[in-house]
């Protein structure tokens, strides 16, 4: 992960908009190509644990591709496990499941689906031993960034620059809601497409009585 590069100023003329068209273009194929492959996608299983992974934050300064390493050396993936990769600019889920249950929402970008972020901002002040935490498969930095401000968005927001977390957990639905207990052992199935929000309360309550039977005491703090 390294820091964003200064931006490249765009050429005049037809040039700069011509280029900008392909780019859309390419980046719509990909992302239509990383989701409509969905034979053996539904969310990962009941009683998995997560996988590891760690991405940039949204908002920070951090650049490169999602960590998903399991151990040291590991190529592409990662040349450290990606539970070890943390920092205030990184969203790492094993930090997540290491404080509590987690809801971790995977969407593609700031225009597709992010409505369901809202709603779980507003479930944060009720479930304050639940970590809520949100995933864009690839998409524009810079919306992610306007969409977080203007939802007034606390919950940490993270991009995976190269789509490594759609096979990973199995991405099949925009968003892709996923339910663990502390620990990081997924909790029932994902929550697939957008649920209403008293949907989402119930799944979130479901979640942290699960949990408490569990051996959950008190709230992470």
């Amino acid at each position: 992960m390294t820091a964003d590069p200064a931006p490249r100023v765009p050429l005049p003329g037809y040039g700069g908009y011509v280029a900008l068209l392909v780019v859309v273009v390419v980046v719509a194929i990909a992302l239509n190509t990383l989701l409509s492959d969905s034979k053996n996608r539904s969310g990962l299983a009941p009683g998995q644990t997560l996988p590891p992974f760690a991405v940039p934050l949204v908002l920070g300064s951090l650049g490169g591709d999602a960590n998903v390493a399991t151990r040291a050396g590991e190529g592409e993936a990662g040349k450290v496990p990606a539970c070890s990769v943390r920092g205030a600019e990184i969203l790492n889920v094993c930090q997540l499941y290491e404080q509590g249950p987690v809801v971790l929402a995977l969407f593609v970008d700031a225009a597709s689906c992010p409505a369901v972020l809202s709603d779980m901002q507003a479930l944060v002040p009720s479930f304050p031993g639940v970590r809520f935490a949100a995933v864009s498969i690839e998409g524009s930095r810079g919306a992610l960034r306007r969409l977080v401000r203007s939802r007034g968005l606390t919950l940490p927001v993270g991009i995976d620059k190269d789509g490594a977390l759609v096979a990973l957990y199995k991405v099949d639905s925009c968003p892709q809601l996923t339910f663990a207990y502390p620990g990081g052992v997924v909790q029932g199935k994902p929550l697939l497409g957008s649920p209403s929000t008293s949907a989402l309360r119930a799944r979130v309550a479901e979640l942290v009585s699960a949990a408490r039977a569990r051996g959950l005491k008190r709230p992470a703090a």
